[in-house]
């Protein structure tokens, strides 16, 4: 198996369909997918369950109860999960480029994360999307019209939905270095055992599932490679969610104490109480 998928999830149904007809059409296909469900409700889990089962793809489901944010609690128990030694990260509301899964296992090296980047699709453009279109190409196809809608609409950041084949752009697009970003990243499992997993003290989004991983796996000499315009996803429209003050503070005092090992992630026994 060439990698396992974990997508995180937590409610969006419509979404996640949506997502997983993105994954039907990967120019490869030995891989499987892992649900990391952050406590979507019983209805919803009912609905997925019927989903899954008339999915050709190889999906796994994993769900804790919800209270609040715990997405790095599931992704740690993804992590466990997967079959794969190496796993790419990516959001529930984040639709696979056909080219996505096999652009990160071309690029993949020892003591080395990818990041690719997402181009973010407008109101207007998401209401239009179907399983069926995603599977006949339709963004892909029709990318003139969400240029157009980033010219004159809501989409933004439009430019990182190219897809670009020359080496030589590439390499020009990817010149500078660029931060992980949680929906669009692949990493070796044994780096992330090695700083055990993601912290679970974050209990909002953003930071926890990237800039502090990001930041303890350079501690621990991992580079971070950047895959703009290569490995590309379009992300679907919600409202732009605030960061958090904790989340901050909580980043903060990480890097104060520079240890790439968080003693809040995969394995417990090495937490002590905090004074």
């Amino acid at each position: 198996m060439l990698t396992t998928i974990v997508i995180s999830f937590y409610n969006k149904i419509d979404y996640l369909r949506l997502v997983l007809s993105g994954f039907e059409r990967q120019t490869v296909n030995d891989f499987e997918i892992i649900i990391a469900d952050d406590g979507s409700s019983l209805q919803i889990v009912d609905e997925l369950k019927n989903t899954l089962n008339k999915s050709q793809l190889a999906i796994k489901h994993i769900w804790h109860e919800d209270k609040g944010f715990r997405k790095n609690k599931i992704l740690n128990q993804a992590i466990l999960k997967a079959k794969s030694d190496y796993i790419i990260f990516i959001d529930g509301d984040c639709i696979p480029h056909p080219e996505f899964i096999r652009e990160h296992i071309t690029h993949r090296k020892s003591q080395t994360a990818l990041t690719g980047r997402r181009v973010n699709l407008s109101e207007k453009i998401t209401s239009k999307l179907t399983p069926v279109k995603i599977r006949d190409g339709y963004l892909e196809k029709n990318f003139h019209s969400i240029i157009l809608d980033g010219l004159i609409g809501e989409s933004y950041d439009v430019e990182k939905g190219l897809y670009v084949k020359s080496k030589i752009i590439r390499d020009f697009f990817n010149r500078k270095k660029r931060g992980l970003l949680g929906c669009n990243m692949s990493m070796n499992k044994s780096d992330l055992i090695a700083i055990n997993g993601f912290d679970e003290r974050y209990e909002a989004p953003s930071i926890g599932e990237d800039s502090d991983l990001q930041y303890r796996l350079e501690l621990n000499g991992v580079q971070i490679k950047s895959l703009n315009n290569i490995a590309i996803q379009y992300h679907l429209y919600h409202k732009i969610l605030p960061r958090k003050e904790e989340n901050l503070k909580l980043f903060k005092k990480v890097k104060s104490e520079s240890n790439s090992f968080t003693k809040h992630g995969i394995k417990k026994e090495f937490t002590t109480p905090i004074k």
